[in-house]
C-alpha cells in the first residue's frame, strides 16, 4: 500500500543572499519526487525573483508575503503582526499543507510558526548556523532562531557540526534531527573547465567579506607576494578593514568592496579558474557548493564543516586555517592542481538525495503530529 500524497509548504522571507535559492532548490527537489505536492512562500521583495534561479527560471510563489525593506520597516511590521495574522492563516490553510519546512532562519519566522501552531501544523526548521559568526548579523537573530527551532517539531542539521552544535546548547531535546547536505548551488550554464582561457591561474575570494571569513589569513598568505602563475579577485561586500587595504595594496591582487546581485554571481565564478575559502569558522559554505557546481578548484581551511562538504570533491585542497599552510596550499593550486575525476553529473541530482531524507522526516511527522512539540 503506497503512502497517500503529501502537501509541503516550504517557506522563507529572506529578500537576498542564499535563503531564497534554497528554498527554491528544495521545492523543485521535493516536487520532482513522487507522492510530494509542494508550494513556495517568499519575500514579494525577493532579488531571487528579479534575477531568476539559476537555469530553473523564475519561480512558481504560491504564498508571496511582503516583508519590509528596512530597521523601520521590520519595526512597524513587528507592531502589525496581530493584525496580519488572520490574513496569512486564511492564505496558509488554503493550501492545505500537512507540514511546513522553514528553508533558512529569518527575523519573521515566528510570525509564521504561531500561524502554523494555530493551525495544528507541524513544521521542521532547516539550520544553517548553529552559533553566530564574528560580524555575521545580530546578536538577535540567533536570539529569535533559537525561539524558532524550540517550537519546531523537527530540525534539519545541514552538517554533522552543525548537529553537534545543536545538541551542544540543547536545542534538540524531544525533537528529531534529521541530517542533510547542503548541495550544490547552479547560477547559470555550467561554464568552461578552468584555465580554458589560456592565462595566469584566476583565484576569487568571493562572498560577505566578515572578520571569521579569514581575510587576514589570505592577506598574510599573499604577504610575501602573489606567487607567480597566480591572479586574485577579492568580491563581496563588507566593513573597510585593514586586511581589505593590504590585499588591494598588493600586486595582482584586486578588492571590489560591493553587493554583487544574484544575476552576476554566474558570470563571476564562470571568471575563476578556483576559489579560496579562507575561514577561521564555518557550518558549511553556499560559496562552496557554487564552486562544486560549476566544478571550479577550491582551496579551503578545514574549519566547521568544510571538510564534510568537501569530502568527496577531488577538486579541492583543504589546509590549515594558518597563513603557512594556506600558501602552501595555494602554491600547490597553481603548481600541480588536482585532477576532476568525477564523471559528468547533473548539478541538481544532490538536491534530490537532500529532500528525498526531507520527504522520510515530514513523513514521520504526518504520522505523528505533535511529537516533538514542547508544551
Amino acid at each position: 500500500m503506497t503512502d497517500p500524497p503529501i502537501r509541503v509548504l516550504v517557506w522563507q522571507w529572506g529578500r537576498f543572499g542564499a535563503g531564497p535559492r534554497v528554498a527554491v532548490e528544495m521545492v523543485a527537489g521535493l516536487a520532482a519526487l513522487p507522492g510530494c505536492r509542494v508550494s513556495l512562500s517568499l519575500s514579494t521583495g525577493a532579488e531571487i525573483l528579479r534575477d531568476g534561479s539559476g537555469g530553473r527560471g523564475r519561480p512558481e510563489v504560491a504564498l508571496p508575503v511582503a516583508t519590509y525593506r528596512n530597521v523601520v520597516g521590520y519595526a512597524l511590521r513587528m507592531l502589525g503582526t496581530a493584525f496580519r495574522q488572520p490574513r496569512l492563516r486564511r492564505e496558509v490553510q488554503a493550501l492545505r499543507p500537512d507540514v511546513a519546512i522553514c528553508a533558512m532562519p529569518g527575523p519573521l519566522d515566528l510570525e509564521m510558526a504561531a500561524v502554523l501552531r494555530r493551525l495544528h501544523i507541524p513544521f521542521l526548521v532547516v539550520v544553517h548556523d548553529a552559533d553566530r559568526h564574528p560580524g555575521d548579523g545580530s546578536a538577535i537573530q540567533m536570539l529569535l532562531q533559537r525561539r524558532l527551532i524550540r517550537r519546531a517539531d523537527g530540525l534539519v542539521a545541514l552538517s554533522g557540526h552543525v548537529a553537534r552544535r545543536l545538541v551542544a546548547q540543547k536545542l534538540t531535546r524531544r525533537r528529531p534531527v534529521l541530517m542533510a547536505s547542503l548541495p550544490p548551488f547552479v547560477f547559470g550554464p555550467m561554464p568552461p573547465a578552468p584555465l580554458s582561457h589560456g592565462g595566469a591561474v584566476r583565484l576569487l575570494c568571493f562572498g560577505r567579506l566578515l572578520p571569521y571569513k579569514g581575510l587576514d589569513l589570505l592577506a598574510d598568505a599573499l604577504d610575501q607576494g602573489v606567487p607567480a602563475g597566480l591572479e586574485v579577485r577579492v568580491v563581496g561586500q563588507g566593513p573597510n578593514s585593514r586586511d581589505l587595504s593590504r590585499l588591494a595594496a598588493m600586486d595582482r591582487v584586486v578588492v571590489e568592496n560591493r553587493w554583487v546581485p544574484e544575476g552576476e554571481i554566474g558570470a563571476l565564478i564562470a571568471w575563476a579558474d578556483a576559489l579560496v575559502l579562507p575561514y577561521r569558522e564555518a557550518s558549511q559554505s553556499g560559496v562552496a557548493a557554487a564552486a562544486i557546481a560549476a566544478r571550479r578548484w577550491v582551496v579551503a581551511t578545514r574549519v566547521g564543516g568544510l571538510a564534510e562538504q568537501f569530502k568527496d570533491e577531488a577538486m579541492s585542497i583543504l589546509c590549515a586555517p594558518d597563513a603557512v599552510d594556506l600558501r602552501r596550499a595555494i602554491e600547490r593550486l597553481v603548481s600541480d592542481p588536482p585532477a576532476d575525476r568525477r564523471a559528468a553529473d547533473d548539478p541538481y541530482a544532490a538536491w534530490g538525495q537532500v529532500v528525498s531524507v526531507l520527504l522520510d522526516g515530514v513523513r514521520r511527522l504526518v504520522r505523528s503530529p505533535g511529537e516533538g512539540r514542547r508544551p
